[in-house]
C-alpha cells in the first residue's frame, strides 16, 4: 500500500492530465466531457487532499469534509473515440497524442527492433486490452470511465488508458514474451546482444507483472522458468502461447564466443516443461500477418500495422515505422468503425 498527501495544485495537475490526450471530433460528444472536467475542477477546490493506492476499484471518493481519495491504479488518460482516428506515439514518458500519423514521420531515429520502443505483444484480458511495450512497461486499455462518487457517467465510446512503467530495468532489456499466468499479465525480459555487445548480465528479476491496485509493477515467479540457475546467467528470451495450447519458451546462455540454447513446451507454467527440437519450437510460432480492416486509415510509406483488436465498440491497431530490422516511430490508433 502506498499513501501520500498532496496539495490542490498537484492533484489538479494529476487529474487534469487525464484529459490532455482526449480529442473529440464528433458532433454532440463535447458537452458531457466538459461537464466532467468542470465537475472535477469543482471537487478540487474543496479541502486538503490525500490519495491512496489501496483498492482494486478505480474510484474518486469525496467525504463530507472534502477529503479526496483515489483508489487503485491512476489512469494516464480517458479517451473518446469517434469516426476520426485518435493517434498515439510511444515515448519514454508514455504514449503521446499526435494530430495525425504524418506527424510521426522521421521523428525517431531508426533503432534495431530489440532496442526500440514498440508494442511487443497484445493480449485480451476480459474486456481489456493489455500490452507489453518494449523498453518501457505495460499499457492497459479498458472500456468505460472512472466513477466519481458513484455518479454514473456516459461510457459509450470511452476508453480508459493506464500505464505501468517498468523503470530502468525495462529501458535496459528486451521483452521476450508476454502471456497470462493465473490471469496475471506476465512479461519476460532478456539481454539481447545480436546487434550490439553489452557487458550487462541477464536481468534479475526477469519476469514482471502488474495489477490494478497501483501503477507499480512487480516481479513474479513462474515455476516452469526456474529450471536454470541465475548464477550461470541463463535468460528466457522467448515465451509464448501456441495455437495448440502449449506454452513454448527458450532459455539461452551467452558468452563471448558461443551461445547455449534449450527449447521447451508445457501445458502448465506451474510445472516444468519438456525439451523439444528447434523444428517443433519454430513450427509453433505465429506466421507474419498483414493486418487489414476497412476502417483502418492508410499509413505513410514505410509504416505498417502490426496488430489489430477490438475494445468495446472501438477498433485498436498498433503501428510501426520500419526499415529492414529497425524501428523508428511506433504507437497505436483508435477509431469507431
Amino acid at each position: 500500500m502506498k499513501n501520500f498527501t498532496t496539495n490542490h495544485s498537484n492533484l489538479y495537475s494529476d487529474i487534469m492530465s487525464l484529459f490532455v490526450l482526449v480529442r473529440v471530433r464528433t458532433v454532440g460528444t463535447r458537452s458531457w466531457l466538459k461537464i466532467l472536467i468542470f465537475f472535477i475542477i469543482y471537487i478540487l477546490s474543496i479541502g486538503s487532499c490525500t490519495r491512496s493506492y489501496n483498492a482494486v476499484s478505480n474510484t474518486i471518493q469525496i467525504d463530507n469534509s472534502g477529503l479526496i481519495t483515489w483508489s487503485g491504479a491512476v489512469p494516464a488518460a480517458i479517451l473518446k473515440t469517434g469516426e476520426y482516428p485518435l493517434w498515439f506515439q510511444l515515448t519514454q514518458d508514455g504514449p503521446v497524442y499526435i494530430e495525425s500519423i504524418e506527424d510521426a514521420v522521421d521523428t525517431i531515429a531508426f533503432t534495431p527492433w530489440p532496442y526500440a520502443l514498440h508494442i511487443s505483444s497484445i493480449t485480451e484480458s476480459g474486456s481489456n486490452l493489455v500490452m507489453a511495450i518494449n523498453r518501457d512497461g505495460f499499457l492497459l486499455l479498458s472500456p468505460g470511465i472512472i466513477n466519481v462518487q458513484n455518479i454514473q457517467l456516459p461510457e459509450d465510446q470511452s476508453i480508459v488508458m493506464y500505464r505501468f512503467p517498468g523503470g530502468e530495468i525495462w529501458r535496459l532489456y528486451t521483452v521476450g514474451g508476454f502471456v497470462l499466468y493465473d490471469g496475471n499479465p506476465v512479461a519476460v525480459l532478456y539481454l539481447d546482444n545480436r546487434f550490439m555487445n553489452s557487458n550487462l548480465l541477464q536481468p534479475r528479476p526477469g519476469i514482471w507483472s502488474f495489477n490494478m491496485n497501483s501503477n507499480i509493477i512487480f516481479p513474479l515467479v513462474i515455476p516452469a522458468l526456474q529450471l536454470f540457475p541465475e548464477e550461470e546467467d541463463w535468460g528466457i528470451d522467448t515465451l509464448r502461447l501456441g495455437a495448440d495450447g502449449f506454452y513454448y519458451y527458450r532459455a539461452v546462455k551467452r558468452d563471448s564466443y558461443s551461445q547455449i540454447t534449450r527449447m521447451y513446451r508445457t501445458t502448465n507454467l506451474a510445472q516444468s516443461g519438456n525439451e523439444i527440437s528447434a523444428e517443433v519450437f519454430f513450427g509453433s510460432a505465429v506466421r507474419q500477418t498483414v493486418f487489414s480492416h476497412p476502417s483502418l486509415p492508410l499509413l505513410p510509406d514505410g509504416f505498417v500495422y502490426t496488430g489489430i483488436a477490438e475494445i468495446g465498440d472501438s477498433l485498436f491497431a498498433s503501428w510501426e515505422e520500419q526499415a529492414d530490422y529497425s524501428i523508428g516511430a511506433a504507437g497505436f490508433m483508435l477509431i469507431m468503425p
